[in-house]
């Protein structure tokens, strides 16, 4: 579903090599060190970010000062400037006279958006021309499901590589709908790690090869992915927490989804990019919803899609490619992720981070405490600094810091400044 951009033309971030979600050079200013050896005050210091802005007359770099960083695993932060340009076209976009959350989504309008978004992404992720892009909505979880009815008969078998709960899940619901079987997991290690793709034992007849590129919860990535060695080739990744942080060979896979509250825009849109030959198949009990085929003919406007999303996701896309593309973006995450995983890892067990180092995630960093007692205390602390939802999920407890791209390089220094505070006063 190779869509063709739309005639009417849709302006741009501004062209400005300092364009940047981040003040440049931030000075943290405390009341006190943060050595380890300092000595430790009863009440926790304020710790602050101070820097010099430059602003361009079309977009602001500052960052609002009642903004918290918001560390949420999703729906998570976007980036500021994309908010704010939405907020400039909220009630009129571009001249149309209303808002894109009044447009028919079948209106020149809209249509200039969706061609737009699916342009923007094809250019990120350099999109082969056989790969359909869908946007569709019920989230990652529905094409746990969507997928095996696609892809699979009910007595086809097919491999799932388990390596943290969605993973599982997937696995669960593929049961309903074809023969899978799990060829490894790391439930019993507590997924954290992922293991060596040659020791895997795959079904030769199964049908795909299923991967959660980035476990949410556990903080597992994929840093490399196998090679499937079923009939046909195929491989398919829930890419949804680190969907659009890094360049991808799509080439390599049959089905990549993602939910878009992670990275690319706010809960509602689901994005599916399949390999054409793969469109068709369905099982006869398919609902006309999860039909792939259906969806493909029209476009992703079989019904009326997540219109306001999709424009969110199309601005954020944008934004990815001003920044210089998925490469560019890739280093800052590097940059961002070994801050904090150095800050745990030079705590002399203070923090801790289960996972094994070769394969911790760039989005979300889990870590608990030496002294658990302490973790609310934590949480309450760094609330009171605008620094939430560092809670770890309830599955798993702990802390758990989600970085993705719109998380600022402030955000993680300001984090990062804290913790080593914290361990100061509570070592």
């Amino acid at each position: 579903m190779a869509m063709a951009m739309a005639a009417t033309s849709s302006p741009s971030f501004p062209k400005n090599p300092n364009f940047s979600i981040r003040p440049k050079n931030p000075i943290w200013t405390q009341q006190t060190g943060l050595s380890i050896n300092a000595s430790r005050p009863k009440k926790p210091t304020s710790i602050t970010c101070t820097a010099t802005i430059q602003e361009n007359p079309t977009t602001s770099t500052t960052r609002s000062q009642d903004r918290v960083f918001n560390f949420a695993a999703g729906p998570a932060t976007l980036p500021e400037r994309v908010l704010k340009k939405a907020e400039s076209e909220l009630v009129n976009w571009r001249g149309s006279g209303m808002s894109v959350m009044e447009m028919s989504h079948r209106g020149k309008e809209f249509l200039s958006i969706i061609q737009k978004a699916e342009a923007d992404l094809r250019t990120l992720l350099d999109i082969p021309s056989n790969y359909s892009v869908l946007f569709l909505q019920g989230g990652a979880t529905t094409q746990f499901a969507a997928i095996p009815l696609n892809l699979c008969k009910p007595n086809d078998p097919v491999d799932y590589l388990v390596t943290g709960s969605w993973g599982d899940k997937a696995f669960k619901e593929a049961q309903k709908f074809c023969k899978p079987s799990v060829i490894w997991s790391g439930k019993s290690e507590k997924y954290t790690k992922i293991p060596n793709f040659d020791s895997l034992e795959q079904n030769p007849d199964a049908r795909f090869l299923h991967i959660c590129a980035n476990e949410t919860i556990h903080g597992v990535e994929f840093k490399d992915y196998p090679d499937p060695r079923n009939k046909d080739k195929i491989l398919v990744a829930d890419m949804s927490s680190n969907f659009c942080s890094k360049p991808v060979d799509v080439s390599k896979f049959g089905v990549i989804y993602a939910g878009a509250q992670k990275n690319v825009g706010p809960s509602g849109v689901t994005i599916v990019i399949i390999r054409k030959d793969l469109i068709g198949n369905a099982q006869e009990i398919t609902p006309v919803m999860l039909d792939y085929k259906i969806h493909d003919e029209n476009n992703s406007l079989y019904n009326t899609p997540p219109c306001y999303g999709i424009y969110m996701c199309g601005l954020v896309f944008e934004d990815l490619l001003e920044q210089g593309g998925l490469k560019e973006v890739e280093k800052k995450n590097i940059k961002k992720a070994d801050l904090l995983y150095k800050v745990i890892d030079e705590s002399n067990g203070f923090y801790r981070c289960p996972v094994e180092k070769s394969v911790r995630s760039l989005m979300n960093v889990p870590f608990t405490l030496e002294k658990p007692e302490l973790e609310a205390e934590f949480i309450k602390e760094a609330a009171k600094e605008m620094m939430v939802q560092l809670k770890g999920h309830r599955s798993v407890g702990g802390m758990r810091a989600s970085i993705y791209n719109a998380m600022p390089l402030a955000g993680v220094e300001k984090l990062v400044a804290f913790m080593k505070d914290f361990q100061a006063r509570h070592a």
